[in-house]
């Protein structure tokens, strides 16, 4: 049994477009070291997929510096390995080279990497699922079931806003899809939402892009599986552990948030045994504490300088708050500096930003204020 992966890094650009104006979403900044793409690229090497494509689009320059050769993961590989794909490198999907907004769409724009596959099974993954799964149990259920395309999904509670962004799965008590319902209008309740993770058989995959090629299908929901529920096996892998969908700015601060004040969700994510979350390692000093510093409940990265005080907060690598200034319920990323007598809270800062003296910034835990990369205030 063989697998490869798989890996959309644009598809949900537009949720985040403060911090994707500059940068594939694959590789915005996640809980004090991380980028969103390490869960993704973790969660397959820890199911022993070695053979990993990410597909993109533009401002892909951030993502190619940050998986490198891809040693960090183990993919600097003679055979397999990591490659980022360019974008539309076919002549049959998105002549116009508009973003693709589908994954199907993405899928047809590099068909003939997938004519290329020998592997038994993919694994279809989006990168901004903050999630810590065993993929092997997807492709053992998958396998066993018999099915063509078995989607993750989990049981949660939906109110009429979080179903509208959602996929929602029916099936049997066998796990086989009996009804699919798309981004419901005017539904609430208890139901089992996509993950956003998939995983298929290779020959059907490979079909199933030529014939969208053909018939100029472009989702994978409406055209592929909702055309097919009665021809083809289609099931849903329930996963009941951690997981975080981010669909929005307000869902970027909350699921970071998440990680000082739910204990539950950091374990889940970075202390599950045998299955690390890596990423990029630098070689920086370690975090410079002053006598006078004050710290409580928060997450900070190596090589910060820290003689304020911080509380609540997620500071990444490199930040220095100075003396008298303070930092509240934020996010800081790498290589921020906050001026001294500063007073900062519910802000999330972009890289290389510069807070001067005495400046007061606040937002709210349901809009932060924002700072972007580079911006000085």
């Amino acid at each position: 049994m063989s697998a490869t992966g798989i890996i959309f890094s644009n598809i949900h650009d537009a949720n985040l477009p403060e911090l994707t104006r500059i940068r594939t979403l694959a590789s915005v900044p996640f809980g004090c070291r991380y980028r969103f793409i390490d869960f993704a690229l973790s969660n397959m090497v820890n199911s022993n997929i070695y053979d990993i494509s990410v597909i993109a689009h533009y401002n892909y320059q951030s993502l190619m510096d940050h998986v490198g050769s891809g040693k960090d993961w183990d993919l600097a590989r003679r055979s397999g390995g990591i490659k980022i794909l360019p974008p539309y490198i076919t002549a049959h999907a998105n002549t116009q080279n508009s973003l693709y907004t589908t994954r199907l769409e993405a899928l047809k724009s590099v068909s003939y990497i997938l004519e290329r596959l020998t592997a038994d099974y993919v694994v279809l993954s989006d990168c901004d699922v903050i999630c810590n799964v065993d993929f092997n149990d997807l492709i053992k259920f998958h396998k066993e079931s018999g099915a063509d395309f078995t989607m993750a999904v989990k049981t949660v509670e939906l109110d009429e806003k979080t179903a509208e962004a959602s996929t929602v799965f029916y099936s049997d008590e066998n796990g086989t899809v009996t009804d699919i319902l798309a981004f419901p209008k005017k539904f609430k309740g208890t139901a089992d939402v996509s993950l956003n993770i998939s995983v298929v058989n290779r020959t059907y995959l490979q079909q199933m892009v030529m014939d969208a090629i053909a018939h100029g299908y472009t989702s994978m929901t409406k055209d592929i599986i909702l055309r097919n529920l009665n021809t083809n096996k289609f099931c849903v892998y329930k996963y009941d552990g951690y997981f975080a969908c981010i669909r929005s700015f307000a869902d970027y601060f909350k699921y970071n948030m998440d990680l000082i004040n739910d204990p539950e969700a950091r374990k889940s994510l970075f202390n599950v045994r045998n299955r690390p979350i890596y990423t990029k390692v630098r070689n920086s000093v370690p975090t410079y504490f002053s006598t006078d510093s004050i710290v409580k409940n928060s997450m900070i990265a190596d090589g910060c300088r820290i003689e304020g005080t911080v509380e609540n907060s997620i500071l990444f690598r490199g930040v220095k708050v100075s003396r008298n200034a303070t930092v509240k319920n934020s996010i800081i990323m790498q290589d921020t500096y906050i001026g001294e007598g500063s007073y900062i809270n519910c802000v999330v800062s972009d890289k290389n930003a510069f807070v001067r003296d005495g400046r007061l910034l606040s937002g709210t835990e349901e809009q932060p204020y924002f700072i972007s990369k580079k911006m000085t205030l």
